[in-house]
């Protein structure tokens, strides 16, 4: 079930949130359950195949957590498990390993891993099973993140549940927002990118970096539209999910980068796996080592693939040379052009990760360099008023891809404009989600969730499923 949906909009979510309301007032102790149930519900709603699955791993690492001396075993499995799944088509193929990957399978493994950790090192484990489980499959987070960290969210499912119409307000705002970058921006900007990395198509230099940028900013509003979708939802039942995007493509290095995008899994990596092999403990050189290991490892974690792990050892040489360059010189490149610079990197690495293939990646990098032609495509050479007025029309003669996506321009442009320009959700709302209600927030509000259902004529789902 997608968030973009209209079953979930006006069947499954006024359901959940009329049994929360009701349970808020006559049975406040069995919320939990409700809402552990109803999100079992949620994941096993397309297909209950996979649900036995995570009704699993939920009861083996829950039966871990109980018994510490088997916590190292309980992560070998997850990890053993999650190989299977994602990467033995990758390293034994052939007709007999054709898997099929389950939806959030990295989110709830990723999520169980760090909890066996927790515990392993001392601290407090969940030993009630309902409140586990819901910490594990809660809705707005189990398909595709922020990744959950237990110190955050079991106070906060322990704690006497209450209604607080703020919170629905706030909760509703971020959701509308969240639908919006989804519903207006990214997948309008779709049309653009398909095309461009279809392989052997070699797109010229206006192609490819048209393809390039779409990609960029798709993604983008795509991810982070999903995570204010499941910040506005959770916020809604008075549980405040971890803030995962901070203008990523404002950021001034790579580092930076990380420390905006997908922050909850970039304090995965760090906590579990570059600080445990060492961090920046025993020397620059060890670093550097640690920094790949962590970036390549992170590439694989996104699917088994060698554009993946292309991009990972592109991020983590992006870290290294950037360490480097600090330790060297002392100093940090100037915001004005380390920016551009940073963008230029991220965007470059992107090519390889939308890729199917790393020919086609070459292809498109290729094109971006102007080495498949620099001429306009064909049809756009005598469109200088249109094209200044952003008035493409499907009739003229041009590409087939440049006459699918020219109403698609003006979107992209929009979407960078916003990107570099207008608050993004922690700014607009404020680290500590305070929000005064007013009847213009309202109208704006009801009038940005009118036009996302307008244009919710097309499903689709979201970018980071398929990881």
């Amino acid at each position: 079930m997608l968030f973009n949906s209209f079953s979930f909009l006006f069947l499954y979510l006024p359901v959940v949130l009329a049994g929360y309301f009701v349970l808020l007032r006559w049975r406040p102790a069995w919320i939990a359950g409700w809402l552990a149930l109803a999100s079992l519900f949620f994941y096993g709603y397309a297909d209950t195949r996979y649900l036995p699955l995570l009704l699993g791993s939920i009861l083996f690492n829950y039966w871990c957590a109980r018994h510490r001396r088997l916590l190292v075993f309980g992560v070998v499995v997850n990890l053993a498990l999650l190989a299977y799944y994602k990467y033995a088509n990758f390293f034994l193929p052939g007709p007999g390993w054709d898997i099929i990957l389950p939806v959030g399978i990295s989110f709830f493994t990723f999520t169980q891993i760090a909890y066996l950790v927790d515990c392993h090192r001392g601290g407090n484990g969940e030993y009630r099973l309902v409140h586990y489980t819901l910490f594990v499959s809660y809705f707005p987070h189990l398909i595709a993140g922020p990744v959950l960290h237990h110190k955050e969210m079991m106070p906060q499912f322990d704690r006497p549940a209450r209604l607080d119409m703020a919170d629905v307000a706030i909760g509703l705002s971020i959701f509308v927002v969240g639908l919006a970058k989804k519903v207006l921006l990214a997948d309008p900007i779709s049309v653009l990118v398909g095309p461009v990395f279809t392989p052997h198509a070699q797109p010229q230099w206006l192609e490819a970096w048209i393809g390039t940028l779409g990609y960029t900013f798709q993604l983008y509003f795509d991810f982070s539209g999903y995570s204010d979708m499941a910040i506005g939802l959770s916020r809604l039942f008075g549980v405040r999910l971890p803030l995962n995007f901070d203008s990523p493509y404002k950021a001034a290095n790579i580092s930076d980068f990380w420390r905006r995008w997908h922050m909850s899994l970039s304090r995965f990596l760090r906590d579990y796996l570059y600080v445990p092999l060492g961090g920046n403990r025993h020397g620059p050189l060890c670093r550097y080592r640690n920094l790949m290991l962590t970036m390549l490892l992170g590439g694989l974690w996104h699917g088994a693939g060698w554009t993946f792990v292309a991009w990972g050892a592109l991020h983590g040489a992006y870290l290294v040379i950037q360490h480097g360059w600090q330790a060297l010189t002392r100093a940090s490149a100037p915001r004005w052009w380390g920016r551009w610079l940073t963008l230029l990197a991220v965007m470059v690495a992107w090519v390889v990760f939308r890729a199917p293939d790393l020919a086609t990646a070459g292809e498109v990098l290729q094109g971006l360099a102007g080495a498949n032609g620099v001429s306009l495509p064909r049809g756009l050479s005598g469109l200088a008023p249109q094209l200044a007025a952003l008035g493409w029309h499907p009739a003229f003669d041009g590409i087939r891809w440049i006459d699918a996506g020219g109403p698609a321009l003006p979107t992209l442009l929009v979407a960078m404009v916003l990107a570099f320009y207008a608050p993004n959700t922690q700014q607009l709302f404020g680290l500590s989600m305070r929000w005064t209600p007013a009847v213009w927030r309202s109208a704006v509000t009801a009038t940005v969730f009118l036009c996302c259902l307008f244009n919710m004529n097309k499903v689709s789902e979201f970018l980071y499923f398929q990881f």
